[in-house]
């Protein structure tokens, strides 16, 4: 359990009031509203989801992968035994046995290479929750001692059932707590597609390079001169 699981249950209070009073009107202009044209979605509900989400499991994950490559080694230590044997079935059989390896092994573009990055990505996704976590949870802490978290609980202790129109007590305040609790998400998310773009690169499928001998293969095509 981690900051931000501590404060979920005063904090979700607390925004499910915000949620019901911004539903019913947000003063005209304020800084919230571009955060909920981006976001599409209620505070409340935003912080909801984004407590699903743990740097655990992606950390896991990425060991996981790492895991897979003794497999891949073993498979390249058998590759690499010499042959006792010559001819053009041998030489056939080298340059084989040399392109499965440099497929399985050799550089970033290998199937190793994509394990890694795929583990890396991992890491990288699991110190961005844990880190946006922190975030939030420090957001969610300023909030919860705030003078509007104090309006928004008078605004709506009483319980009335809020109709749209005019801006209420309270509204004002809560679409302040909103728009903190949403800048600090959209920075999160902001981050998240950072990741994606760095590492989309290094996470696509890499392609298998067949031997070149330097003779016509005859399943590609060739071209006959005339």
């Amino acid at each position: 359990m981690d900051a931000l699981d501590r404060l979920a249950e005063p904090g979700l209070d607390l925004l499910r009031r915000v949620d019901t009073l911004i539903a019913a009107g947000v003063p005209e202009g304020h800084r919230v509203w571009p955060l909920l044209r981006r976001m599409q979605v209620l505070p409340g509900d935003a912080v909801r989801s984004f407590l699903d989400l743990h740097p655990v499991p992606l950390a896991s994950a990425g060991h996981a992968v790492r895991r897979l490559v003794r497999g891949y080694d073993d498979v390249c230590a058998a590759l690499t035994d010499s042959v006792l044997w010559s001819g053009p079935a041998a030489t056939a059989y080298g340059q084989q046995r040399a392109a499965l390896l440099r497929h399985l092994d050799e550089g970033p573009d290998s199937l190793v290479g994509r394990l890694d990055s795929t583990a890396g990505y991992a890491d990288a996704l699991a110190d961005w929750v844990e880190g946006s976590r922190l975030a939030l949870a420090r957001t969610l802490a300023d909030v919860l001692r705030s003078a509007e978290a104090v309006a928004v609980v008078a605004a709506t202790a009483t319980r009335a059932p809020l109709r749209p129109g005019p801006v209420g007590p309270g509204v004002a305040d809560a679409a302040e707590i909103a728009a903190r609790v949403l800048a600090v998400l959209c920075v999160a998310y902001d981050g998240a597609e950072t990741l994606l773009r760095q590492w989309a690169p290094s996470l696509a499928e890499t392609a298998w390079r067949p031997p070149t001998d330097g003779r016509p293969r005859y399943d590609q095509p060739t071209r006959v001169g005339w």
